[in-house]
């Protein structure tokens, strides 16, 4: 079933006012891509279709294509309303596939004797749909999980069936934390225990003599060699987690007084999440690498060596090193680990260590898509219609006359004069001397004026636009109305800066004539999107968007898979959002099917998160109807009325019904 999402046919670009420029050549498709780079970050998971609508590949191929309105038509027949998470199943199938064939053949390519056991960091991603696709996939790899909490222990234990796989515990353990992580080898699962601290190792050593098991046991070790970006600080001499080399010494000497010096399996690092230079990556990779190949030569019967996380995501196609992309492949990646522990090794001549990688990001963030509804705008420069005060003032005759004498040659002079004035008329009015219908013309005409500015600008070279006036293009940048939560779905735009690529699901065909921020519906200034994507800078701080008004106009906020789902917290209680799950079947008439929708937080979900019980607030809320029926404030039909709309709305969604 399919809805009509366009209430009108798209249409090609006006031509140009100025008769002494060419006619504008109609907006295309290939225009839109070029405009918001799809064919950069989308690495051949996304694309245009030709009626100008996203349309996604899971599988890279032109096969299995699913276009995103509709799945959103789809969604909505079923009562499913954005904003609304997208999951392509599929896709976390390519990607587990991607990363342990790259391993697998750059291990075959460099005669590496040893072999790779990746696992998934299920703190990215704990959604048990997600984990489950993840492990299924991986199958034939053994590729396993990594855990850093209890709550993370007891998920992967349960979901966790193939015994030649690892699981992979990480973070600071309690006793028991460690007695369950040791009932997992019990069960014969390859449970490893890396020791974040010198007492967790005392721990262990107590724990597996009580229940008379023997553990299997890691060690993260600090390395010199730091990340970059954001989590640059997750490593380094000062990261939170590891052992210097001295207290990995005392560790190793600890075991072997226990009698359990065998049980020393894993060397871990770790250099941060994203991490966007292979430089980095390199260095990393042969200082550990030393480290374990010294310790082998010491005695330790190391068997793993364990490079963490920290493949990155090319999140703005840049390639580059900004903390947003990425300089290198998937399979350079794979290659260069590979080859620097295998060189190390070789000049050491020690064994070579089975591999483990921690990669979450790379696995996970392009497999979803959160569709959110643009429902109207907040504009400056058409905001409101010029009137006249009832007495005329010199600061308008000024206004008049800057912009009746606005040309191309002046704009830059002629913005000063209107900031002039502007600020003028600010300090009058705060002195009481000016009227509040004069205040409102003067801001009516210093945008009215300052919109023509900015577009003779855009006849301009971008490289020759002054900083004054670029500042005012973002001054006059609208503020697109989204339903949804920043700090429910985009967490890590708030906190972090980071960016995510944000495009139109529709109207691609269409030139987008504004240029704007996003806004959500809750009631802090901070809930806004106004960082995107670049090429030519490291972000722009707005993104060109087609007018609302002209029917449903929907965004798609793309390779949202990785921490939004779980970091995202309750803010004004905006819950958790609508979501569906797509899997690719050639036997479809379409291609594909939705295995299954899942309904977002209703208000009565989020209350309950906050103490309120239902029951009670429906008790409540009756007990002051009655009593407003006893005053003679309500009739009581109105009252049993206002009862049920209460309670109806209790079972409703938290976002806004559009």
């Amino acid at each position: 079933m399919s809805v009509d999402i366009d209430a009108d046919e798209p249409t090609a670009s006006a031509p140009s006012a100025d008769p002494s420029s060419p006619p504008k050549a109609p907006w295309t498709i290939e225009d839109s891509k070029e405009l918001y780079l799809i064919d950069r970050w989308g690495a051949g998971f996304f694309d245009v279709n030709a009626k100008g609508e996203m349309v996604v590949r899971p599988l890279k191929k032109k096969q299995g294509e699913v276009t995103l309105t509709d799945v959103l038509s789809e969604a909505l027949s079923q009562g499913l309303k954005a904003p609304l998470l997208v999951r392509f199943q599929d896709m976390l199938h390519y990607r587990v596939r991607q990363l342990n064939d790259a391993f697998n053949r750059a291990i075959a390519e460099n005669k590496y004797r040893g072999s790779y056991r990746g696992v998934y960091p299920i703190k990215v991603n704990q959604l048990r749909e997600v984990v489950e696709e993840i492990l299924d996939a991986g199958r034939p790899y053994h590729y396993g999980l990594e855990v850093g909490s209890k709550p993370e222990l007891y998920a992967g234990l349960s979901v966790h069936t193939d015994n030649d796989s690892l699981i992979v515990c990480n973070g600071y353990k309690d006793d028991q934390f460690i007695r369950m992580a040791l009932a997992g080898r019990k069960l014969g699962k390859k449970v490893i225990l890396i020791a974040e601290k010198l007492s967790e190792v005392r721990a262990i050593v107590r724990i597996s003599k009580e229940l008379n098991v023997e553990p299997m046991i890691g060690m993260r070790v600090r390395l010199v060699s730091r990340g970059a970006g954001k989590w640059a600080t997750s490593a380094g001499e000062g990261a939170k987690f590891g052992l210097s080399v001295a207290e990995m010494l005392e560790a190793a000497a600890v075991l072997r007084e226990a009698g359990l010096a065998n049980t020393f399996k894993l060397l871990h690092f770790h250099i941060g999440s994203q991490v966007p230079d292979i430089l980095i990556v390199k260095r990393a990779v042969r200082e550990a690498a030393r480290y374990y190949a010294k310790l082998r030569k010491m005695g330790c019967q190391l068997e793993y060596m364990d490079v963490g996380g920290g493949l990155a995501v090319d999140y703005d196609g840049s390639r580059s090193t900004f903390h947003a992309s990425m300089n290198y492949s998937v399979e350079e990646y794979a290659r260069d680990i590979v080859y620097n522990i295998g060189d190390v090794c070789d000049e050491e001549r020690v064994p070579h260590p089975h591999i483990v990688s921690e990669s979450g990001r790379a696995v996970v963030a392009p497999h979803s898509v959160l569709i959110v509804e643009a429902f109207g705008s907040i504009e400056k420069a058409q905001g409101a219609e010029y009137v006249p005060p009832a007495v005329e003032h010199k600061l308008l005759k000024d206004l008049r006359y800057t912009a009746d004498n606005l040309e191309e040659k002046n704009i830059l002079e002629t913005l000063h004069d209107l900031l002039q004035v502007k600020e003028e008329s600010q300090k009058m009015f705060e002195l009481g001397l000016l009227e509040l219908d004069v205040k409102a013309a003067v801001d009516t005409l210093y945008w009215q004026t300052a919109e023509r500015i900015a577009q003779l600008a855009n006849k301009l070279d971008p490289e020759e636009v002054p900083d004054d006036i670029a500042d005012l293009r973002r001054q006059l940048s609208d503020q697109h109305i989204c339903n949804f939560s920043v700090f429910q779905s985009l967490l890590d735009h708030w906190a972090l800066g980071a960016v995510f690529p944000i495009v139109p699901i529709h109207r691609l065909n269409e030139e987008p004539t504004e240029n704007a921020t996003l806004v959500d519906i809750t009631c802090d200034s901070d809930g806004k999107v106004s960082k995107f994507i670049a090429i030519d800078t490291d972000v722009h701080e707005t993104l060109r968007l087609h007018p609302t008004g002209k029917g449903p106009y929907y965004l798609g906020i793309y390779l949202t898979g990785a921490y939004q789902d779980i970091m995202g917290d309750l803010h004004n209680l905006f819950g958790r959002v609508n979501e569906v799950h797509v899997f690719l079947d050639e036997d479809e008439d379409c291609g594909y099917y939705v295995e299954e929708t899942i309904a977002g937080h209703t208000v009565s979900d989020v209350l309950a998160m906050v103490q309120y019980d239902n029951r009670d607030l429906v008790a409540r809320f009756k007990a002051q109807i009655d009593a407003a029926i006893k005053q003679d404030k309500l009739k009581p039909t109105e009252g049993m009325r206002l009862l049920n709309e209460y309670e109806k709305g209790l079972k409703e969604q938290t976002y806004l019904s559009l």
